[in-house]
């Protein structure tokens, strides 16, 4: 397998499968956002329109950064005044490497996953790339731990 094939996986269903997405709208609070992300574990909630269209994103680091250091109150602060907006994104075949140089080049550590109509079916983030690159470099390494020591043919 080796390091070729863990950069040519794709987003889904190689790394992560559709999911439900934890989306909220734009005119939800900072609160509720927090609340969702720790009931579900998660550090990005998608901001999407009715039709789960993508409109932004909001990751713990815009909680930090623009709501928490700015002194703003996340019980009335809605997600419309902190999300990024129109933010990067990946489709369901864009490849592991695709999302790390996207991930590297702009900073962030999680991206939409969006079908053609833009509705988000997933968000994949670095740690889900991480777990997929350590998984099949584990496999590379049982496969040459077997090759090294396996009975020799006769």
């Amino acid at each position: 397998m080796g390091r070729t094939s863990v950069m040519q996986r794709r987003i889904i269903p190689d790394v992560v499968s559709a999911q439900d997405v934890v989306a909220l709208n734009t005119s939800s609070s900072v609160h509720t956002a927090v609340q969702a992300m720790s009931t579900h574990n998660i550090a990005a909630i998608a901001v999407t329109d009715g039709n789960q269209r993508l409109l932004g994103i909001v990751t713990e680091r815009d909680i930090t950064h623009r709501v928490l250091a700015c002194g703003l109150n996340p019980l009335n602060t809605p997600l419309s005044d902190i999300m990024t907006e129109n933010p990067e994104h990946l489709r369901p075949t864009d490849s592991c490497l695709d999302a790390i140089e996207l991930m590297l080049s702009r900073n962030i550590r999680h991206l939409p996953v969006i079908d053609m109509d833009r509705r988000v079916i997933a968000v994949v983030s670095m740690r889900d790339l991480l777990e997929t690159a350590l998984e099949v470099l584990n496999i590379d390494i049982d496969e040459a731990r077997y090759d090294a020591f396996a009975p020799e043919e006769e």
